[in-house]
């Protein structure tokens, strides 16, 4: 018998706690909440993914909806819940403080531009003043009508694109100046409308049966981490722990059983699926998870192969290979009984989230149809009688910023195909699992602990900065437990206080690995969730909370934090390169110092391409103070290929300019031409096509494609630059290294 690929797409929607426990756990008349983002995402993202689904009957999928982000969405709904930015945008105008206005000047561009922003010619124009004139002459000059616009378009630009042929937000749209205080209000009464649309949309596709909505543990917390912050060895033997061991397993069932009670009461049925947050899992995790009657999770192909013992590698055209040991769902075998869990395709999820928004949109579509006809294919080659299933399962939300139209054309055309395509069938995952229950077995022990990033817990755990987090979470347990008269019944305002600090969110920002210019906030959030244990059970607050876990002034060298899509035209926007990798040249010791026309250096990937960004010292230019070659040497370590010297006079013997490349792309600074090249026998060079990208601007931007370099994915490449003048060596960077690359 033949089967069609069933697919199970998986759309994760969550958002952190961002309400400060000053105003109160339970509802109070006004909830203070540090942050936009659930009442912005809430606009832009959570309604029009599953009403564009609607659309396509045929199509099945899978939405998993956190507690928290569902609490805060009804805070907002019922008009009880205010951010500063909601404040500031319902003040009068002529009533706005100086320090509003300096808060509106900075935060109110917090958007990608290129998609949210430019669009709109109105907020377009306020942005590129900030951006040319900066903040202070923003502030000097800026009419009250200037704010009032702002204001506006800060909320307007997050209204997804499907709710544009609303009248009034059309005529906004077409408006575009001199926004009154009355429209303000307005659009937040739009916003609190969609926003009150989006759960009982979720129910009624679920009962009709297109939609499967999921759960996480009540604040998103790192179960396994809860159970025993040493399960960060498992993945990672030599991890530098917290002082203090966090042992409170007591906690998983809690956190469980609150997420249960809140989707039982929104949704009028028992959730069947779990989503673990950031799909981290352990073996400990399991009998609360069956205890408490979900039937199955979900976690990451990393997790599976670390289990396996098993490396998933991909052909050349990114196709897991073996796909048979992937594409099946697998049944954990616990003394508390079975449960069902299946393991995302890491690489198809990825291309979703971070690589298709620089693609146009059909064409993406098309490519991850492609990715699906191939492992069809493989199927239907293999002869199984088992049917496979691909899941793929990624951020809901985060990933539309990064497309035109918040996804819609990308999806409506991957919706079409796939509606099309009969030998590829959409399903939720317990409709599969009821027709196909899982044949092959783990056994719980031998679950590998770890999570979607690189199969470990070093997001959350194993840094300086993330393990003091941890030590004051537990001295904050240890005080919540010495009080046994502190019941949830009786003190609920402690334990809600202690479910928020236990959240991942907060230790997914603290140390290196990620950062945003809201760093600061969640450090004084998830401090205020401790402060709120203390002061509930009447106890002093510790002094250490008063201050922040870690320093949040600006990093210098890092590496990539994430993939990047710059637009390669020289000028060097800065939310293109804000995961970038960042190497300080300027200001190194050595042969560049301080005197080096080359300043800074960046560097990043996604599916497609590498990136690279040279800053230069203000007024350099080509043939003057700037030579006017660049040399990129890629070296490729442990692979066994005809590689060749550097072709250029004067080359220093010295590491690692003497050791041997295989490709080589020269960049003309003066007419941004360039000549490509590969290693051959006897150290020669010869010419091949490429169709790198290079603009120079303000500063030198360049793209490489993986196709020029012919590697596979998952592969190690090193890289050193190398400038020139007319074939003679002049310099390199970065100093007495080379750039590390992992290609995705």
């Amino acid at each position: 018998m033949s089967h069609p690929l069933y697919i199970a797409f998986i759309w994760h929607q969550h958002q952190p706690l961002y309400k400060s426990p000053g105003s109160g756990v339970s509802l109070s008349p006004s909830q203070q909440y540090r942050l936009p983002w659930v009442r912005l995402h809430g606009t832009k993202d959570y309604l029009d993914l599953v009403l564009l689904l609607e659309q396509y009957p045929k199509l099945h999928q899978t939405v998993n909806l956190v507690p928290s982000l569902i609490l805060q969405l009804e805070d907002y709904i019922a008009g009880t819940a205010f951010d500063p930015y909601l404040t500031a945008s319902l003040t009068p105008d002529e009533q706005l403080t100086y320090q509003q206005r300096e808060f509106i000047i900075q935060h109110f561009f917090d958007a990608n531009h290129h998609t949210l922003i430019d669009p709109h010619p109105r907020y377009a124009q306020l942005y590129q003043q900030r951006q040319e004139k900066g903040q202070a002459w923003c502030l000097a000059n800026w009419e009250l009508s200037d704010y009032g616009d702002l204001l506006a378009w800060h909320n307007l630009a997050w209204i997804d694109p499907l709710f544009w042929d609303d009248p009034e937000i059309a005529a906004w749209l077409k408006q575009g100046r001199n926004f009154t205080l009355g429209d303000r209000q307005r659009i937040y009464s739009k916003q609190r409308e969609i926003l009150s649309r989006i759960i009982p949309q979720h129910r009624k596709m679920q009962d009709a049966g297109q939609l499967e909505v999921t759960i996480t543990p009540y604040t998103h917390p790192i179960l396994p981490l809860l159970a025993d912050t040493n399960s960060g060895r498992v993945a990672v033997p030599n991890m530098t722990l917290p002082k203090q061991r966090f042992q409170w397993a007591e906690d998983i069932p809690r956190h469980l059983r609150k997420a249960w009670d809140i989707y039982q009461d929104r949704f009028g049925q028992i959730p069947r699926g779990l989503w673990p947050s950031e799909q981290s899992v352990s073996p400990a995790i399991l009998p609360d998870i069956i205890n408490q009657g979900f039937k199955w999770i979900c976690s990451d192909e990393t997790v599976l192969g670390s289990t396996l013992k098993h490396l998933f590698h991909r052909d050349g055209a990114g196709n897991v290979q073996q796909p048979e040991l992937l594409y099946r769902p697998y049944r954990l075998q616990t003394a508390e009984g079975d449960l069902s869990i299946v393991f995302r395709d890491h690489r198809l999820s990825d291309l979703i989230g971070f690589t298709y928004s620089a693609m146009p949109a059909k064409q993406a579509a098309a490519d991850l149809v492609g990715h699906l006809q191939a492992i069809a294919k493989m199927q239907r080659d293999s002869q199984s009688e088992q049917p496979w299933l691909v899941t793929i399962a990624l951020d809901g939300e985060n990933c539309w910023e990064f497309y035109p139209q918040d996804g819609k054309p990308f999806l409506e055309a991957l919706y079409q195909s796939l509606s099309d395509e009969p030998h590829l069938k959409l399903v939720t995952v317990s409709e599969f699992l009821e027709e196909f229950p899982a044949t092959a077995t783990i056994p719980g022990g031998q679950l590998h602990s770890g999570s979607w990033v690189d199969g470990s817990f070093t997001t959350w755990i194993g840094d300086p900065a993330k393990n003091r987090a941890w030590d004051y979470l537990t001295e904050a347990r240890i005080m919540l437990a010495s009080h046994p008269e502190a019941t949830e019944e009786n003190n609920p305002e402690a334990w809600e206080a202690l479910y928020a600090a236990e959240g991942s969110d907060w230790f997914w920002w603290f140390g290196a690995g990620h950062s945003s210019n809201q760093d600061a906030i969640f450090d004084r959030l998830f401090r205020e969730h401790l402060f709120g244990i203390y002061k509930a059970l009447n106890e002093p607050v510790p002094p250490y909370l008063k201050q922040p876990v870690e320093n949040h002034q600006a990093q210098g060298n890092h590496t990539p934090q994430g993939f990047i899509h710059p637009v390669i035209d020289g000028r060097g926007d800065e939310q293109d390169w804000d995961k970038a990798g960042r190497i300080e040249i300027g200001g190194a010791r050595g042969t560049m110092h301080n005197s080096s026309v080359i300043q800074r250096l960046w560097y990043g990937v996604d599916h497609l391409n590498f990136y690279l960004r040279l800053d230069f010292k203000s007024g350099a230019a080509p043939g003057q103070d700037l030579p006017t070659e660049l040399n990129l040497l890629w070296f490729y370590p442990e692979k066994a290929m005809v590689n060749s010297p550097v072709p250029l006079a004067d080359v220093p013997d010295a590491a690692p300019l003497n050791y041997l490349f295989h490709h080589l792309l020269e960049v003309n600074l003066l007419t941004q031409s360039i000549q490509f090249r590969e290693a051959g026998d006897n150290h020669q060079w010869h010419p091949r096509f490429s169709r790198a990208q290079v603009a120079l601007n303000s500063c030198l931007e360049l793209a490489v494609p993986w196709a020029d370099l012919q590697v596979p994915p998952d592969s190690p490449l090193r890289l050193i630059l190398v400038l020139a003048d007319e074939g003679r060596f002049s310099n390199y960077l970065p100093e007495n290294t080379l750039i590390p690359i992992e290609v995705p």
